[in-house]
């Protein structure tokens, strides 16, 4: 089969054909329909170490494709379903996984595998997509998870006035979901304005731009300042920009990946009583499910995310434009794209 293969940090993807993988007994192979490009996989390439990710690795953690082929022991599906896969693969029988959330397992892996025609994945991470939503869009699934669960963790309530740092993909998805939950202002920020129709058009009600008086113009969109700061970039400073924007006893919430350390003044934080916390992942049993029912259609549409269909021949030359802040949004991978 085709793939995109990552070798090592400051070295491109390059397309090579690599054997078919076979499935396990508890796994079923996939036809790749739809990958999506995720910022977390720019990372991993700059960075590779913390994610045990050496040469030879296929990236791709938010697809979607068809059923192909099953192990000896699946009983749940068949050839020929449609399905979303959760990319973290627990152990399957501790506590963690039988509740359904094998993000928390201690021995979870996130798999890739997406960058290519074929994967195979246990069946326990597989869900079948409702019969109103395109196959090519179940790789919307598991983005707008990790939105999800960043909105839940959140505590927001309706009414609240929220605010984003950052218009990338995780960013817009919180946007839809916050407003979707009722949430009385959803103000995006970012560095850029190419993202603020896109922003609008996911349930966003104001976009900023940022800057020296991102708090102010923040709060003049919130109509004063936000309840709630989602921080979905994870550079450096932003967690301090994000507790200066919030109002007293507010609560900002970390959601940009951010390696190499930060730099910020607590002594805000402490002085405004602001609650910080993180949110990584999503719960598969909860929040998976909710996420393929919103892509069924609703006032605001997750599909406006979706900037360019590419097969795998361009991936190399795209992945690496994206890091360097491109128009594009979210980019699926369509390995059969004819």
């Amino acid at each position: 089969m085709k793939a995109a293969i990552f070798d090592t940090v400051g070295s491109p993807l390059r397309i090579a054909m690599v054997p078919d993988p076979a499935p396990a007994p508890d796994e079923v192979l996939l036809r790749v329909a739809a990958c999506g490009i995720c910022g977390s996989d720019l990372h991993i390439t700059e960075d590779p170490a913390p994610f045990g990710i050496g040469g030879g690795f296929v990236l791709g953690h938010e697809f979607a494709g068809e059923v192909i082929d099953t192990g000896a022991e699946v009983t749940g599906l068949r050839t020929g379903d449609r399905v979303a896969v959760v990319p973290m693969r627990g152990c399957g029988h501790c506590e963690t996984c039988r509740r359904g959330d094998p993000a928390r397992c201690p021995e979870m892996v996130l798999i890739g595998g997406g960058y290519a025609q074929y994967v195979t994945v246990a069946a326990r991470q597989c869900h079948i997509l409702p019969d109103e939503v395109a196959l090519e869009d179940g790789a919307l699934a598991e983005p707008l998870s990790v939105g999800l669960h960043c909105v839940i963790r959140s505590g927001m309530k309706p009414g609240d006035r929220v605010a984003i740092l950052g218009a990338g993909p995780i960013g817009l998805l919180v946007a839809f979901w916050a407003r979707r939950m009722g949430a009385s202002r959803v103000v995006v920020a970012d560095i850029h304005d190419h993202q603020r129709e896109r922003a609008l058009a996911l349930g966003a009600t104001g976009f900023v731009l940022s800057g020296e008086r991102l708090a102010e113009n923040l709060a003049d969109l919130c109509g004063g300042a936000p309840d709630i700061v989602f921080e979905c970039v994870g550079k450096r400073g932003l967690l301090g920009a994000a507790v200066n924007a919030v109002r007293l006893q507010g609560t900002v919430v970390g959601v940009g990946l951010c390696i190499g350390g930060d730099e910020w003044d607590p002594f805000v934080a402490l002085t405004k009583e602001v609650s910080l916390l993180f949110s990584v992942f999503f719960h598969q049993r909860n929040e998976f499910g909710v996420a393929l029912d919103a892509l069924r259609g609703g006032p605001f549409a997750p599909q406006a995310l979706i900037t360019d269909r590419i097969d795998l021949s361009p991936v190399p030359q795209i992945f690496e434009s994206l890091r360097r802040r491109t128009t594009q949004c979210k980019v699926l991978i369509k390995p059969d794209l004819v």
